[in-house]
């Protein structure tokens, strides 16, 4: 296991409310000064500058994880983080087709943006990106893990576009396992008045619009290695639900899905035999 130090919400100048300073190239440039392990590009409603990003971020020696924000029919925001950048932009075909679509007025909303891997504009997008979308927050789990990533509500302490301000209340079956808190002396109470969060793993991210509002490498994610794909599955907290299968050896818990048994052979040379748990996370009534 190692701790990444992290922040896995910027937006990039695609999104009409980013900088035009915040370029693919700079993002990344500005998270290895800060010192950053790991960082996501979470633009609105669209993984296209995604490509460049984690080019960039390559050169750089910080690690990548492609992302987005998406404002659901609620227009309730949530972070959607994915594996591999084939992935994210599967996702992205996908939800620009649920895209209400309006065009974007650059001198009210802002540019929206596209970059190549010189940090270059190669295009801008002409619908707005921070119009709702018709996917509800219901069924967002499901479908961002139908394409292996991971949802978690953003900034859920915020008076506007979070899902306990839009929503009035955090729903009782939701699946989510992370939230994400902008103000973390808030928390205390968050999870006094909702009492869901006490099974979340709870990050804080910078939700940065301008360089300098990217984090400080002030908070780490406990990683099984140093991959995107590990951030994922540290999202989804897999380990708890392992930890409540062994536990309460609940059915309801592993559903149908069978026991995979393979024989290792280990430094000693001798041949044990294990037993591996393969499992879609499931939400949390299913163990409550």
């Amino acid at each position: 296991m190692m701790n990444l130090a992290y922040d896995l919400h910027i937006h990039s100048c695609l999104s009409p409310c980013g900088d035009d300073d915040m370029t693919p190239a700079n993002i990344a440039g500005m998270a290895a000064l800060k010192g950053l392990d790991v960082v996501a590009l979470t633009d609105h409603s669209t993984c296209r500058n995604c490509p460049a990003f984690m080019a960039a971020a390559a050169e750089y020696g910080v690690l990548a994880v492609p992302g987005m924000e998406i404002n659901t029919s609620e227009e309730v925001h949530a972070v959607c983080l994915f594996p591999t950048l084939e992935k994210a932009l599967d996702f992205d075909a996908y939800v620009y087709g649920k895209l209400i679509k309006f065009p974007n007025r650059e001198e009210i909303f802002g540019k929206q943006q596209i970059y190549d891997d010189r940090d270059q504009v190669c295009a801008s997008e002409p619908n707005l990106l921070i119009n709702a979308t018709e996917i509800s927050f219901d069924s967002l789990w499901t479908l961002v893990r139908s394409y292996d990533g991971v949802m978690f509500p953003a900034h859920v302490d915020k008076a506007a576009n979070s899902l306990i301000a839009n929503l009035g209340f955090i729903p009782p079956d939701s699946c989510f396992k992370t939230a994400e808190v902008r103000d973390l002396k808030k928390l205390h109470q968050l999870k006094r008045d909702n009492p869901y969060l006490e099974q979340c793993r709870i990050i804080s991210n910078s939700d940065a619009h301008y360089l300098e509002h990217i984090n400080e490498a002030n908070l780490t994610i406990q990683v099984e290695e140093r991959s995107a794909e590990a951030v994922v599955r540290a999202l989804l907290w897999e380990w708890r639900l392992l930890a409540a299968a062994v536990l309460w050896g609940s059915r309801c818990l592993l559903g149908a899905v069978p026991w995979q048994r393979r024989v290792i052979e280990n430094s000693n040379n001798r041949l044990e035999t294990h037993r591996k748990i393969e499992f879609e996370p499931l939400c949390h009534m299913c163990y409550s």
